[in-house]
């Protein structure tokens, strides 16, 4: 049983492997990073968005190992490089954690969505709208990766004590409610324009806890300089 069970993963590290090694001969993982860093501008934001973009791409119709094995090999050098140029040094569990995840979430974007079409047999629907409904509930979660790269203590990374970690966990869980209550307009009760902006402003500040005080410690600097 366990010799059948590897044939389906033989048979897509091999295609996985082709892939790769036609990427490391012809230098397309250079041509990859050099295309991000063009489009983005140097902003560091913007890189991580093309890049989860370019994830979603790459893992479309891919089973699970094969797709970890595509978008790590091609992407994931993509944000060490220009993280590390833009001064972000990012745990590269962290960044495997950022790519998997898009590549994965793949699974439910049309037009493949090869979850959305094992769904929509079982509901009996329409592939392409269970596809279009799946990714939408889905991509509010699309934030969450990003908090493995700007808050790698989610990843248990430099946790000291357990109230530190339960902190973490509890400012986390706190920010992805809060988006979602954005994304959907509604908290507790149907949110104002100014209501939805503020829970943003506050999900945002519980993503980057740090982000404020940087900026204000960058201001200051810039002062005295």
């Amino acid at each position: 049983m366990g010799a059948k069970n590897m044939v389906g993963i033989g048979v897509a590290t091999a295609t996985a492997g082709i892939i790769v090694g036609a990427v490391t001969l012809t230098g397309l993982g250079l041509v990859m990073t050099d295309f991000v860093e063009l489009m983005s501008g140097g902003n560091l934001m913007i890189m991580l968005i093309f890049t989860a973009f370019i994830c979603l791409i790459l893992g479309m119709g891919l089973p699970t190992t094969a797709n970890y094995i595509v978008v790590s090999t091609l992407m994931a050098p993509v944000i060490v490089n220009l993280g590390a140029s833009n001064g972000l040094i990012v745990p590269l569990i962290a960044v495997h954690m950022f790519v998997f995840y898009f590549g994965i979430l793949a699974d439910d974007t049309p037009p493949v969505g090869l979850a959305a079409f094992a769904a929509s047999a079982i509901a009996k629907s329409d592939p392409i709208k269970t596809g279009i409904q799946g990714f939408i509930y889905d991509i509010r979660t699309a934030i969450l990766p990003f908090l493995f790269i700007f808050n790698t203590q989610l990843l248990l990374i430099d946790i000291e004590n357990w109230f530190e970690l339960l902190l973490v966990i509890f400012s986390a869980v706190s920010a992805m409610l809060l988006f979602a209550a954005v994304t959907q307009g509604y908290w507790l009760i149907k949110s104002k324009l100014w209501e939805s902006l503020a829970l943003l402003l506050i999900a945002f500040t519980l993503f980057r806890p740090g982000f404020w005080w940087d900026w204000i410690l960058t201001g200051k600097l810039l002062e005295l300089n």
